[in-house]
């Protein structure tokens, strides 16, 4: 028997929401919350109404290369779009999903034009001063939230890939900070860098 495909309706929960009489419906999603390295980053993105972008997907299903292509398209499609970032220094004093949380929420008060809803990827939701709603696993059902999936993601990697050059020696440019056997290798061997994050290396550190 062949394999069903399953048509996914990428604009359900737009949808659903316009007719409730929202109109700038913004999708946030982030990336980086489980590296050893780096900051998180959020995206927040606010489609025109009836906006499906082709070859949009949950950003981890998508190679490097589309991901990329889809930055730029996603980009210029938008009536608006913020991406921000978590720092290490932040995740180390606040924690990762305190900081993961407040980095959703600058993204969205940073958008051009203001949402009036927000509906977030995952099982959390920031305090934001607009009414949202999270969905498990949005990044693969909402077109706002994958989209935003795609923002954070290369945005996140494109500033690992600047971090390379700074620290040639961890391999950033392999793993983009993600605890791989690689990565660990570096680690014990030339220890943590600035860009570490402390609280992530404990157990790796105690070895």
């Amino acid at each position: 028997m062949g394999k069903e495909i399953v048509q996914i309706d990428w604009l359900k929960y737009e949808n659903e929401l316009k007719e409730e009489g929202y109109k700038y419906i913004c999708g946030v999603d982030e990336a980086g919350r489980g590296p050893l390295a780096g900051p998180v980053c959020a995206a927040a993105v606010i489609l025109p109404e009836n906006t499906i972008i082709e070859g949009v997907n949950d950003s981890k299903k998508l190679s490097e290369k589309k991901r990329e292509e889809l930055f730029d398209v996603v980009i210029d499609t938008a009536l608006a779009y913020c991406i921000a970032f978590g720092s290490v220094e932040e995740i180390e004093e606040h924690n990762i999903l305190a900081t993961t949380m407040n980095t959703m929420k600058r993204a969205v008060e940073g958008l051009s034009v203001k949402a009036d809803y927000a509906i977030i990827d995952g099982n959390k939701l920031p305090n934001l001063e607009i009414p949202s709603k999270y969905i498990i696993k949005g990044d693969a059902n909402s077109m706002s939230i994958a989209v935003a999936s795609i923002l954070a993601k290369v945005s996140r990697d494109r500033l690992m890939l600047e971090y390379a050059k700074e620290y040639p020696q961890y391999c950033f440019e392999k793993h983009k900070g993600y605890g791989t056997k690689l990565h660990t290798e570096m680690i014990l061997k030339y220890g943590p860098s600035k860009i570490h994050r402390m609280s992530f290396l404990k157990k790796l550190i105690n070895k």
